[in-house]
């Protein structure tokens, strides 16, 4: 109890001529320092329930989003190939930009789960 005075006592000497610098400087010093325990992460995906039905439901949409960007590519080629017979070169650019973005989306949904693997495992490397 003398010791929570001093400070008490010591706090308010500091608050009078050093300001709240000092203030602040002094009870980051007098507080004790917490540990924190140390806490791993290693996903698992027969940890919980129902992980073989979210990793079908997964497959799923990703089976989607490539049919998805299967008919965005035919639908940008043809609109491509109609807008430069035609002499429509806002036709044109608009299905070769369809084509690249389906491209782009193809590779970016095959190329997903080793995206989210490497920087998960480069997060667990940050110490």
């Amino acid at each position: 109890m003398g010791e929570s005075n001093w400070h008490l006592t010591s706090l308010a000497d500091e608050t009078s001529c050093g300001g709240i610098a000092t203030v602040a400087l002094l009870l980051l010093e007098s507080e004790p320092t917490m540990l924190f325990a140390t806490v791993s992460l290693s996903p698992s995906p027969t940890a919980l329930p129902g992980s073989a039905a979210l990793q079908q439901i997964a497959d799923g949409i990703a089976s989607w989003a490539l049919i998805g960007a299967l008919v965005s590519l035919l639908l940008g080629a043809a609109l491509w190939a109609v807008g430069s017979h035609t002499q429509n070169m806002h036709q044109s650019m608009a299905g070769r930009r369809a084509v690249v973005t389906s491209l782009l989306a193809s590779v970016l949904i095959g190329a997903a789960p080793t995206l989210i693997n490497f920087f998960f495992k480069t997060g667990l490397g940050v110490h």
